[in-house]
């Protein structure tokens, strides 16, 4: 159970990066998206962390 769990933050993490750099080639990137992307990926890093810690 946990192994999916974590595999399932680590999913949505790699699609968060991969959707901040997209954003990042973008002409004009969008600050605000570019801000909210880089927190959603730090608090899934600190989630994935937290499990393997346990």
């Amino acid at each position: 159970m946990a192994n999916a769990h974590k595999d399932q933050l680590a999913s949505r993490h790699a699609r968060l990066d991969a959707n901040l750099a997209a954003e990042l080639k973008r002409p004009v990137p969008d600050t605000a998206v570019v801000r909210r992307l880089k927190s959603q990926k730090l608090k899934l890093k600190d989630e994935l962390s937290a499990i393997q810690l346990h």
